[in-house]
């Protein structure tokens, strides 16, 4: 008997995203459990918003006062250690993360071995160590951190800003507005032919019934980072 296809799922994301590190973490504990072909796409968040002509939720003082009370109950389910930084405005407006997006996008389209690790030490970086993911020294300091050489850490560095580097995270983000997404994570499962969005960290037991897989919960034992 055939092996059954692995499922392509896709998830496009931004780390300056807290839900979309949840969407990341779950999905890699679920690769051993279910049939999938997981692809990782690192999009521009700024981007989604603005081609979907929707508003970051800390733009509405309700919305981003439950978020950050929300983000502390996803922290003790799913056991990663998410911690809002001292000055979230900052983090996520005034900064941003489009030099780590380049750079995740660099890494993904020259080492991509690596993509996984680097998306999640920039995650740890600002959601768990209060840490800035902008600046040069501290994407070096992240290269080295996922097994990177000095030379070849700063070598990436200086590439990217390079058009190629550029138009390749600006084709995953206008992929994923083609799919209908708004925000981040977006989630695209591809059966039979069909891509089906799912948006958000909360779709999951959605997700695996639209697999034909079954829902188990966090898998806390299967977690890379933990609490």
């Amino acid at each position: 008997m055939s092996a059954v296809a692995k499922k392509t799922i896709e998830l496009y994301y931004d780390v300056i995203s807290p839900y979309s590190w949840i969407a990341f973490e779950v999905l890699c504990r679920y690769r051993s459990k279910w049939n999938i072909d997981l692809k990782l796409k690192p999009f521009f968040l700024g981007g989604i918003m603005q081609g979907s002509d929707n508003k970051p939720p800390g733009f509405v003082p309700n919305k981003a006062t439950y978020m950050f009370k929300d983000i502390q109950r996803l922290r003790r389910y799913y056991q990663i250690p998410i911690n809002i930084p001292s000055n979230p405005t900052e983090s996520i407006f005034t900064k941003g993360a489009l030099p780590a997006m380049r750079f995740v996008t660099l890494i993904d389209m020259t080492r991509p071995d690596l993509t996984e690790l680097l998306s999640r030490e920039l995650w740890m970086r600002v959601w768990s160590r209060d840490q800035d993911i902008t600046s040069p020294q501290s994407l070096l300091e992240a290269g080295l951190k996922i097994g990177l050489s000095e030379i070849a850490a700063k070598d990436a560095l200086q590439k990217i800003k390079d058009q190629e580097i550029k138009d390749r995270l600006k084709a995953h983000t206008q992929e994923a507005l083609n799919h209908g997404a708004f925000g981040s994570p977006t989630i695209i499962a591809h059966v039979h032919g069909k891509a089906n969005m799912f948006f958000g960290s909360d779709r999951f037991p959605l997700l695996a019934q639209e697999i034909g897989e079954k829902w188990e919960g966090p898998l806390n034992e299967l977690a890379t980072c933990k609490l």
